[in-house]
């Protein structure tokens, strides 16, 4: 009787069914702020460091408090808690920012840097878990958010852009995780009818 092996930070079925209500509920915060931005008119500085703000931390508590206590592995544990370190952190540093020195300046180097580093995070995570079904989920939300890093590096300080596009980012992100939780979800139920039905057990469950 031969086995396969789980990539090293591979969730397993219970590990599934912990971890799939996590894209959904860091839709949550993603989803707010993108549909608050593209209801509002004033997309200056001022604003989009308030939203972003307000996404960086909320998604930060989710990631460090609620998502990292659904995984298996201890080093991605530490991804998610740094992935949320860094939100909480930076999101605290835009709040200042609206004292001292508010500028669309300031707003695409606060949104530049939390996208490079969360995006190389959640990439690194990805990689760590590399096919399982998680993982491509990691892989495209890393991608996409070193994609906008490289974008908020790029374009001109108007914050009339920069906000347009963290709202942008944020609908996106929010439509896309909570299909990805959803996903997960019935894939976990899927199997885990096959099991009841007497079915072998697959080799590797679907991932964080």
């Amino acid at each position: 009787m031969s086995s396969r092996q789980a990539p090293a930070a591979s969730v397993h079925s219970s590990g599934d069914a912990a971890y799939w209500p996590v894209p959904i509920v860091r839709a949550i915060p993603a989803l707010a702020v993108g549909l608050a931005i593209t209801f509002i008119a004033d997309h200056s500085a001022s604003i989009g460091l308030v939203y972003f703000a307000v996404f960086a931390i909320a998604s930060g508590l989710v990631m460090a408090l609620f998502g990292a206590r659904r995984v298996q592995d201890r080093t991605t544990r530490r991804i998610m808690t740094g992935q949320g370190i860094i939100g909480i952190v930076l999101g605290a540093v835009a709040l200042l920012l609206l004292v001292v020195a508010t500028s669309a300046a300031a707003l695409l180097a606060m949104l530049a840097a939390y996208a490079a580093l969360t995006g190389a995070l959640e990439l690194y995570a990805a990689q760590r878990n590399r096919g399982t079904a998680v993982a491509r989920d990691w892989l495209t939300v890393g991608a996409a958010t070193m994609l906008l890093a490289i974008v908020f590096v790029l374009i001109p300080p108007d914050s009339l852009l920069a906000v347009g596009l963290l709202g942008a980012y944020c609908v996106l992100l929010g439509v896309y995780l909570i299909i990805a939780g959803l996903s997960l979800k019935w894939a976990v139920t899927a199997a885990d009818t096959t099991n009841s039905s007497g079915q072998p057990e697959p080799t590797t469950g679907v991932s964080p």
